[in-house]
């Protein structure tokens, strides 16, 4: 039987990807921000509390990753088979230290999920029940993931980079053949991003907030990208200056509206957004709807360029995996 030899000139780096990125973002902005936004709404709807989802999501990633280490693998469907997923052994610190939340905090949400019975311990075993799956199983989310990374593989392909044209469809399927292993790097992602925003916005639901306005003003402002001169996709500076200088009166949501996509309390929202204008991260234009403040692309910057480094190395496994496979 022949041995196969990986031929690694082919395969792409983080920094490849990360550039690719920076360089399409005005064609890859408006997908990535709805992948990050239905992922947000994911995490806070189960509980109406985004915490107790990351608390989850990261014992659910400690639980692969020992799988990864013992080179076991599941595919989508025979992860979601089992009646429950037994969890490695935690501790309040360890996940205080992971989520960047007080002592008191974890321990209080952890046990609000064993009361709900989400989380149970059985001796000296830790059960994740099969009632969570429903709120962690990610079946949209791994259509959103195809698309993006698809978006990003075309990006490559105009760029040279990478020749093999690869359709979304194959995408998914990888991502679910090789569940339990693509689904550690997703969370991989996802994890520190989201803390990263948390530690910048103070808390979740700022940035949940944060995010839907930001979505909304893509959605309004896209016109705009590629309208008169520019006919070639715009790089990550560009864009931003694009979306600052088309703050419009007809660019903003209302409370409501962000009620309404969230189903957060617009008391919550209202009380938030008070905040990120007190920060300079949104304003209340002449309609009295929320938009991004001028100032946003400067303080979100240091951010969002982390950010990006954790989702190109995301994406440049995906990819890889399908290059060698």
């Amino acid at each position: 039987m022949s041995i196969q030899e990986i031929d690694f000139s082919k395969t792409l780096s983080d920094g490849q990807v990360y550039e690719t990125i920076m360089s399409n973002y005005s064609e890859l902005s408006k997908d990535w921000i709805s992948h990050q936004w239905n992922w947000m709404n994911n995490v806070y709807s189960p509980f109406k509390d985004h915490y107790k989802y990351m608390i989850i999501i990261s014992l659910v990633e400690k639980t692969l990753q020992f799988y990864d280490q013992m080179n076991i693998q599941y595919s989508f469907d025979e992860y979601y088979s089992k009646s429950y997923v037994q969890i490695e052994k935690f501790n309040i610190t360890e996940l205080c230290k992971k989520l960047d939340l007080p002592k008191e905090t974890v321990r209080r949400k952890v046990l609000e999920l064993e009361q709900e019975r989400v989380i149970t311990r059985i001796k000296k075993r830790i059960i994740i029940d099969r009632k969570a799956f429903d709120f962690t199983k990610p079946n949209q989310q791994i259509k959103f993931s195809a698309k993006y990374i698809h978006l990003v593989s075309q990006a490559l392909n105009k760029e040279k980079i990478y020749p093999k044209k690869i359709d979304q469809k194959t995408i998914e399927n990888v991502i679910k053949k090789k569940f339990t292993l693509t689904w550690r790097w997703f969370y991989r992602m996802q994890i520190p991003l989201i803390i990263g925003y948390h530690k910048f916005m103070k808390d979740l639901t700022t940035f949940h907030i944060w995010g839907t306005i930001c979505m909304n003003q893509i959605l309004n402002v896209s016109k705009h990208l590629n309208a008169g001169d520019n006919k070639n996709s715009l790089d990550y500076f560009t864009t931003n200056n694009v979306l600052i200088e088309n703050l419009g009166s007809d660019s903003g949501i209302s409370a409501m509206s962000i009620s309404d996509m969230t189903n957060i309390p617009r008391a919550t929202i209202i009380r938030k957004c008070q905040y990120l204008v007190k920060e300079d991260l949104i304003k209340i234009n002449t309609k009295k709807q929320y938009v991004l403040s001028s100032m946003n692309f400067k303080k979100i910057l240091p951010y969002q360029t982390e950010v990006f480094k954790y989702k190109a190395k995301f994406i440049r496994k995906v990819i890889n995996m399908i290059i060698i496979s």
